[in-house]
């Protein structure tokens, strides 16, 4: 081991010993070379955009919109308050990563943290299954064009008559629409991290403004008070009855909304003072968007001119929008629904392709040198955003042929990313059972939980327990095969055993390069030292 650290850059995989600590005064690059890597993309961000970044994955906008029928269909109006319990429970599990992002403000996020808690593949896992949710939520995301665009007008409709996502007609359309959206955020991407947060920064704050005016006017058109939220009243009957079955399977839709906010730290290698601005940006946006959609769903079921009659439970809030506030306003809220699609879309893109980035950069993936390769124009890595738009792309094709079965595969992108989740909290519990973060936890620029820690880790730990035990518990609504209703089970069981055989496969010793999750990868027991910085070399 070196007593010391220079500025220069070290070997890409060395981590510092007490890789919390940025010394008084050092640059952004500086900091970034104590964990290990060297300054290669370009950091033109800063508060805004990485709120908005975080806040743009969620997109309540986006998906309020598209599964507000879920939670109706089988919660009723009492699904409400599935929203408050899972906002808490998400609240929880962003805190602690937005400590160990101050910790570790490197481009990746979960991959990052999470190798840097655990040795071996739990730690390499965890990037695996965000990177595999994020392509899903891609694509996801890009359909819900579909729920919004027809509506506004029908020459959307480019393929047939019929707009419904449940419809040949409709879903060869959203298939269409959802391409050109992927296509288009693909470009900005490869135009670079100012052109991107441009777009995003300028859709975040119509999103933000159209659900205020949205909220506003909905509650001025309210034909019922509050206290509908009290009331069990219900649409057609669900299959799963109107008890506790039907409560948790209406926390689904919480559950697909409340997650993503960790996509500012994917950025942290492009974000000014990132140690800082990181943490920071990561809880604005599941705060912002608990408050937000809290507030929308109950303002939709004050104003919804029926509450018995089904349509909520099919058309959902547009059937709410265009019904109370009239075609002409309707639809211009629904534009703006319509924007924020495509900055999810594109912000989903940009996180899942900085993930891959940084996997790459560690030698994690199949063809890795092409892959963290960034463009010396644009200071941005293109080939991932490729990758990404061009996998996403090849989901949308599913839809075409089942709709159920795309369903079923967004279900299951959002238990890899909640799993993704828990790998790196229960990985940050079993290290701060041994006594991390120590003293780096108060130093200057760190965000800590203080005492606090160990009581929110555990409630971290157990939400994600409980949160993917529900999403994952097979539930049959009578259509299609029964089989399906393993369909998420299967996909992440799927997923587990294809990323052990790749991670053994990547193991590999490269030049340069780290084996992921090896013990270069985690947390080294000098950390509380104060005065100097080791490497482990």
């Amino acid at each position: 081991m070196r007593d010391a650290i220079s500025t220069a850059a070290p070997r890409r995989g060395c981590d510092a010993g007490l890789a919390g600590v940025a010394a008084e005064g050092s640059s952004d690059a500086e900091d970034l070379a104590r964990l290990g890597y060297r300054q290669e993309l370009r950091r033109d961000l800063g508060s805004l955009s990485a709120f908005a970044a975080g806040f743009s994955y969620v997109s309540i906008l986006t998906t309020v919109f598209q599964l507000f029928v879920i939670g109706y269909a089988f919660g009723g109006t009492r699904f409400f308050w599935t929203w408050p319990v899972v906002f808490f429970g998400q609240l929880a599990v962003a805190l602690n990563l937005a400590e160990v992002g101050s910790h570790y403000p490197v481009a990746g996020s979960v991959y990052q943290w999470g190798r840097r808690v655990s040795a071996g593949y739990p730690g390499w896992l965890a990037g695996w299954l965000k990177l595999l949710g994020d392509v899903v939520s891609v694509a996801a995301a890009a359909i819900a064009l579909q729920a919004i665009l027809p509506s506004v007008w029908s020459g959307f409709q480019f393929l047939g008559g019929d707009p419904s996502l449940t419809s040949r007609d409709g879903a060869a359309n959203a298939v269409l629409l959802g391409a050109g959206l992927i296509v288009l955020t693909t470009a900005i991407n490869m135009a670079g991290v100012k052109a991107m947060a441009c777009v995003n920064d300028i859709g975040v704050m119509a999103e933000l403004g159209g659900v205020v005016l949205l909220v506003a006017a909905l509650f001025l058109h309210a034909v019922r008070g509050p206290g509908v939220v009290l009331e069990p009243v219900y649409g057609p009957p669900s299959s799963l009855g109107t008890g506790a079955a039907g409560l948790l399977a209406a926390a689904l839709m919480p559950a697909y909304v409340l997650y993503g906010f960790d996509s500012a730290g994917a950025l942290a290698e492009e974000t000014q003072n990132p140690r800082r601005i990181i943490p920071r940006a990561i809880l604005k946006a599941i705060v912002a968007s608990g408050v937000g959609g809290a507030l929308l769903i109950v303002a939709a079921l004050m104003a919804a001119p029926s509450l018995t009659d089904g349509r909520l439970a099919t058309e959902g809030l547009a059937y709410v929008v265009l019904s109370a506030l009239g075609p002409t306003l309707g639809k211009v809220f629904l534009v703006d629904v319509a924007l924020a699609v495509c900055v999810c879309t594109l912000a989903i893109q940009t996180g899942a392709s900085r993930l891959a980035f940084s996997m790459a950069r560690d030698g994690a993936l199949p063809c890795a040198p092409a892959l963290s390769r960034v463009s010396a124009r644009t200071k941005t890595p293109v080939a991932p955003a490729i990758v990404v738009g061009a996998l996403a792309c090849g989901m949308l094709v599913v839809n075409y042929g089942e709709a159920q079965l795309f369903v079923l595969i967004t279900e299951t992108a959002v238990l890899l990313v909640n799993l993704s989740y828990l790998l790196v909290t229960a990985g940050m519990l079993a290290r701060r059972l041994r006594g991390w973060p120590g003293r780096s936890g108060s130093a200057a620029g760190v965000f800590s939980l203080g005492r606090a820690g160990l009581a929110l880790n555990v409630a971290a730990v157990a939400w994600g327990v409980a949160l993917i035990a529900n999403i994952a518990w097979p539930r049959h609504d009578g259509g299609g095969p029964a089989w399906l209703e393993y369909f998420p089970l299967i996909g992440v069981a799927g997923a587990t055993v294809a990323g052990l055989g790749l991670f053994v496969a990547m193991q590999r010793p490269r030049e340069g390069a780290m084996a992921p999750g090896g013990e270069q990868g985690v947390l080294a027991e000098e950390e509380t030292r104060p005065a100097q910085i080791d490497l482990l070399t």
